[in-house]
């Protein structure tokens, strides 16, 4: 009796261990519950540390009037942060791929706290752009490309939307960043700004960044998968040219994004509409780009990454084309808005491509590498546009500089998309 109660005492302990596992495994399973919570935290994570991105671009005209230098100066520590977040992104991309992205987060979290921290404690121009690149930027850049990479690893039908609502964290950074920053700096100067972003972020970021601790369901799954070669089977070119022709898509597209978004800020103060205006429409740009990638994200589920990256960039050429003909209030905060509904699929589109193309146990490395391109753009094009302004006194140079860069896009997108097509008729062809 005593035998058979205590065989039962087992069985059941066994039952319930068995659906205990079952539970944890579900958690872990691809489009569960629990992944859909892992992307609300990564979306946070995303927006908070999506602070670099955009802090240095509002505190342009301050940093400029206090060291005293020409907007070309005044845009390097830009585009040393942006440098620094593209390399970073590339190394934290690593990283997540060996021991998973809460590793590259809480590293970039302290890294961001010590570049505002010396940042807003720099004596010269020179201590705060490499304050911004080394650090802020390198920091940054874990809330980025590494989340992204990590999110495409939870989701199959709905990858493109998912990968899109994380994506847009860093455009909900400059919507909610952008005005609080500026707010903060005509209060309490740019240098106490930085001490405050530097406290927020620790506060804030190494809590959430405790969601993340488990892995993808699909980095064992996946090991040397059929995809890892995807990029010749389906397109006819190797690996290693469909990365370089998405890195130089990437460069071209982000050095024509960057002249609306990078010196929005400084074009309104030189129209007369003030700097708080600049703020408030780059604010507005941003916001509809979230609704952009959104939108887009969905649709890419539908039409493929390919597609997605030719329509935007096909759209954010024709937004561009309007700010050379209309410089009034009103017409800049209805172009500023197009620009951010019509340009903001574009980044997400790049991880996409990735994903659909190549193994996803080089997911971080990957998206890494072409994110990183995008960020150099924004970089190039950041100093590109202050520069030609330098040389011109006039933004429509640079305006008509980032429509022909955005061209190149346009090419390759194309290129790649009619080799794609040409290449599916040839396989479902009958023999």
């Amino acid at each position: 009796m005593a035998q058979s109660r205590l065989e039962y005492e087992r069985q059941m302990n066994r039952s319930e261990a068995t659906a205990k596992a079952a539970r944890r495994n579900r958690a872990g399973e691809a489009e569960s519950a629990y992944a859909w919570v892992r992307l609300g935290g990564a979306l946070v994570l995303s927006t908070i540390g999506g602070v670099g991105m955009w802090s240095s671009v509002v505190a342009l005209p301050a940093v400029q009037a206090e060291f005293g230098v020409a907007r070309a100066s005044a845009s390097f520590p830009y585009t040393l942060t942006m440098i620094g977040f593209g390399l970073g992104g590339v190394l934290m991309g690593r990283l997540s791929d060996r021991f998973g992205v809460i590793v590259p987060v809480m590293l970039g979290c302290v890294a961001m706290a010590v570049g505002y921290v010396a940042a807003g404690s720099a004596s010269t121009l020179w201590q705060y752009a490499l304050a911004q690149g080394l650090l802020v930027g390198v920091g940054s850049a874990a809330t980025f490309g590494p989340l992204v990479a990590d999110t495409s690893m939870w989701f199959h039908r709905r990858r493109g939307l998912a990968v899109a609502i994380v994506a847009s964290g860093n455009y909900a950074a400059g919507t909610v960043w952008s005005p609080t920053v500026q707010h903060f700096i005509a209060t309490d100067g740019w240098r106490h700004t930085c001490f405050g972003i530097a406290a927020f972020c620790v506060a804030t970021m190494l809590p959430l960044a405790l969601i993340l601790r488990p892995r993808p369901p699909e980095h064992e799954a996946w090991q040397g998968g059929a995809e890892a070669a995807g990029g010749r089977t389906r397109l006819g070119i190797s690996p290693a040219a469909l990365q370089t022709l998405l890195i130089i898509a990437g460069v071209s597209c982000c050095v024509a994004m960057s002249m609306p978004q990078v010196h929005m800020v400084a074009y309104c103060s030189d129209l007369g509409y003030g700097a708080a205006r600049g703020a408030q429409m780059l604010s507005l740009m941003l916001a509809c780009g979230i609704v952009s990638r959104l939108v887009f994200g969905a649709i890419s589920d539908r039409i493929g990454g390919l597609r997605t990256l030719l329509v935007g960039a096909g759209l954010q050429g024709l937004s561009l084309l309007l700010f050379l003909p209309f410089n009034g209030l009103v017409s800049l905060y209805l172009i500023s808005a197009l620009f951010g509904l019509f340009q903001g699929g574009i980044v997400p589109s790049y991880a996409i491509i990735v994903r659909e193309f190549f193994s996803p146990t080089e997911a971080g490395a990957r998206v890494g590498s072409v994110l990183m391109a995008t960020v150099l753009g924004m970089a190039l094009g950041g100093w590109m546009s202050g520069a030609i302004f330098d040389v011109t006194g006039s933004y429509k140079a640079a305006f008509g500089n980032g429509i022909l860069w955005n061209l190149v896009t346009l090419s390759i997108a194309g290129w790649l998309l009619r080799r794609h097509l040409r290449r599916g008729r040839r396989t479902a062809a009958p023999a």
